[in-house]
């Protein structure tokens, strides 16, 4: 254990708040923390209140236990006195081509079902011909890059209209941002919700049950498309282990047709 001293106390002054929020946020006691980390509630404890200044080492090795996102593991250790680990790499540079080719890939094969890729604040950043199905008829200007996935769904001129559960599956977007807002100090972020959280909320067009009522195992998005009504629940893939903040910051979410109807009518489309 570091001994506390008033120099290291400033340093890490910034440090222990933030690791005693992810701590409190995890439901975990510094006994807890401590156990799992390796470490001892009482340089835990010194380390929260700023008398004793953490290592590089156990600042990542309590953001691990902690689960903590890559980017703000970031500023734990700036906070700490310590360089940032992870980087930042654009998507578009090469030294990511193998990731692009695989995103590419992956929501390619899963045609003719939408799929696409999202980044922290939901721009878009690839999408397969699913997804451009059933962007049919939404006006250009929302079109526009950079494309946002939750603009384009709560939009009153966006797919919104269309959405036969619209209170729901708006219900359930708004609530995965907030949860993500609890987690990620991002300004770009909390400004989407707010906007999005802001539109008005469109009645959606007359509910339609299917003939055969079908058994949903989980919140389907229910939207009209040339007639038809198409069910789908989503998946949200992440990455393991990432070590770049851009790469832990992708998202890959899958719409998987909820019934035979939705599947017959999108292989036609593709066929």
């Amino acid at each position: 254990m570091t001994p506390p001293s008033s120099g290291t106390a400033s340093t890490a002054q910034g440090a222990g708040p933030l690791l005693r929020v992810w701590r409190e946020r995890r439901r975990l006691s510094q006994l807890e923390l401590a156990l799992r980390a390796g470490s001892s509630a009482r340089h835990i404890s010194f380390v929260e209140t700023g008398r004793s200044r953490p290592s590089e080492e156990l600042v990542l090795r309590l953001a691990e236990h902690l689960d903590v996102p890559v980017r703000e593991r970031n500023a734990l250790l700036l906070a700490a006195g310590y360089a940032p680990r992870y980087p930042q790499t654009p998507l578009d540079d090469p030294a990511l081509d193998a990731l692009r080719t695989g995103i590419e890939r992956l929501i390619q094969g899963y045609e003719p079902y939408p799929a696409l890729v999202v980044d922290a604040v939901y721009d878009v950043v690839a999408a397969n011909r699913g997804v451009h199905m059933l962007l049919d008829g939404v006006p250009e200007r929302l079109l526009a890059p950079p494309l946002n996935a939750m603009r384009l769904t709560l939009h009153p001129e966006g797919l919104a209209p269309r959405i036969r559960n619209l209170r729901e599956w708006r219900g359930h977007l708004l609530a995965q941002m907030e949860r993500q807002l609890a987690l990620h100090r991002s300004g770009p972020l909390r400004a989407l919700y707010e906007e999005v959280a802001a539109y008005p909320a469109p009645e959606a067009a007359p509910s339609e049950e299917p003939a055969e009522p079908v058994p949903y195992f989980a919140l389907p998005l229910r939207i009209e498309h040339g007639g038809h009504t198409l069910s789908f629940v989503s998946s949200i893939s992440t990455f393991n282990t990432p070590m770049d903040v851009t790469v832990a910051e992708l998202a890959v979410e899958t719409l998987l047709p909820a019934d035979p109807a939705t599947v017959k009518y999108l292989q036609s489309l593709m066929a």
